[in-house]
């Protein structure tokens, strides 16, 4: 009797790949550089970032890079702006609290967002 592994997809369950914890570090570092209005922002915008880095990572089956994490960045315009104004950082809050709002927020990120360039924000909110 052959056997055969069945991933579960579909929303809610994410994209796995190697190394995910990775895109957090690599999150948290480079978040840190940015100019917050409100400081207590960052570890919301931490884990948003960590999350869509790691789901971009994942889209071709390897360990998230600065890369990714700058794409993640870019996507809602976090790096273009200086202080973040609370505007931008608004989709992230309360995502370090919340598993289900994690899952919500990286299936809210399309692959082709991620993948084509299209780094279009205004969508997501």
């Amino acid at each position: 009797m052959e056997r055969r592994a069945h991933q579960a997809s579909g929303p809610g369950y994410g994209t796995p790949a190697p190394g995910e914890g990775y895109a957090l570090t690599m999150a948290q570092r480079e978040c840190a550089k940015l100019d917050l209005e409100h400081a207590h922002d960052l570890p919301d915008l931490v884990v948003g970032v960590g999350v869509v880095a790691a789901k971009r990572a994942s889209l071709v089956g390897r360990q998230p890079t600065l890369g990714d994490v700058h794409v993640a960045m870019d996507l809602f315009t976090l790096r273009s702006s200086s202080p973040v104004p609370r505007a931008l950082t608004a989709p992230f809050r309360g995502l370090s609290h919340s598993y289900a709002a994690q899952r919500r927020f990286s299936d809210a990120v399309s692959a082709d967002q991620l993948t084509a360039g299209g780094n279009d924000a205004a969508s997501l909110h």
